[in-house]
């Protein structure tokens, strides 16, 4: 195991920093984290075959708290690794298939008549599907934008507001919402507010030849796998508090920082920093909110490795997952058929991880 790296003096430490947290405390829980994070990602890789880096960034987000938007044609088993997920980690599991005409109140619940014993008629609050732990939003982008919207708050607050009343869904919740890349006839782009709520977007690959005939033997040619329980919504949340003793240094944040700032046209020209393809090609780059989540993917990432303190890597590991559905192409870079994930990790590999 690594020591904790010495204080970062390059920059201020930030307002209202936690109080130091005993190193060998850090160390334990590192190693615990990371055994259980292991265990994890094996006996869900017992029923999802191969996407190792999907079942890692999938779990990455849960732990981190965050939601997660998966592409990929149909049929390649997102809806068994969230069924996988929910056995695992003992956590209800809801499913909701958007289509055009799904509307907001079949998400989040409605207001319904009902009379009591005495005859006497009041309105009652009938929950939605919504109202669960890990929620499988199959093909979101094939419902309108006002249906959409109403995952906005539940995603970014954890909580639903219907008739002036909040109910507070129960922790940890997790959204995991697929899109279908080739079928584009009578789908809704996603706003750019709502993929900014994603925490990653990951693209899920086909298998190749292996894998596929692994799949095929073990759905058709033998018993179906029942992955055992690991975890429970106690010991994620216990764990998601452990996040908050993973040491990040004050250049490790800055690195971050100066890679969203990389994405933004504007902030290139101004430092003299990045590549000429950021200016060439996008319109628009990353959000504030891509720097936490950065943050947030390596704090994960540090401790699944059995490491107390963030280090550089992290933050680039996760940096094309966080932040390609947030930076924008401008036309240039849609007729030339620009990769975003390519041009992040081309990011990654020039930006320096200290300032000058």
């Amino acid at each position: 195991m690594t020591d904790l790296p010495p204080p970062d003096a390059s920059l201020p430490a930030p307002d209202g920093a936690p109080a130091p947290v005993d190193p060998d405390r850090l160390r334990a829980e590192a190693a615990e984290f990371r055994t259980i994070f292991e265990q994890v990602r094996t006996e869900v890789g017992r029923v999802m075959v191969g996407q190792v880096g999907v079942i890692e960034a999938v779990l990455t987000a849960l732990f981190a708290g965050g939601n997660v938007l998966l592409e990929g044609v149909p049929g390649l088993g997102k809806t068994e690794l969230v069924k996988a997920l929910s056995k695992v980690l003992d956590l209800d599991f809801k499913r909701i298939q958007f289509t055009p005409d799904l509307m907001p109140a079949d998400i989040v619940g409605t207001q319904v008549m009902s009379a009591d014993e005495h005859g006497q008629y009041r309105f009652e609050f009938r929950q939605g599907p919504i109202f669960t732990q890990l929620l499988l939003a199959d093909e979101i982008n094939r419902a309108s934008p006002k249906t959409q919207s109403a995952l906005l708050e539940t995603m970014q607050e954890g909580s639903v507001t219907t008739s002036g009343t909040r109910y507070v869904l129960e922790q940890p919740f997790f959204v995991m919402a697929t899109q279908n890349p080739l079928e584009q006839e009578g789908t809704y782009p996603l706003p750019e507010a709502q993929l900014d709520r994603f925490l990653f977007k990951v693209n899920v690959p086909l298998p190749d030849r292996a894998e596929l005939n692994e799949i095929v033997g073990r759905t058709i040619l033998k018993q179906p796998i029942d992955p055992a329980q690991i975890l429970d919504s106690a010991a994620i949340l216990r764990h998601r508090r452990t996040l908050n003793n993973v040491v990040v240094t004050d250049a490790v944040r800055d690195y971050a920082v100066r890679l969203v700032l990389s994405t933004h046209p504007q902030a290139v020209l101004a430092q003299g920093e990045a590549g000429e393809a950021v200016t060439r090609y996008v319109k628009a780059g990353a959000s504030p909110r891509a720097a936490q989540s950065l943050i947030k993917a390596a704090r994960v990432r540090a401790l699944a490795e059995g490491r107390p303190h963030a280090a550089f890597e992290d933050v680039a590991h996760f940096a094309p997952a966080v932040l390609q559905h947030r930076v924008l192409l401008n036309y240039d870079g849609q007729a030339d058929d620009v990769s975003v994930p390519d041009l992040i990790a081309d990011l990654t590999k020039s930006l320096p991880e200290r300032a000058a």
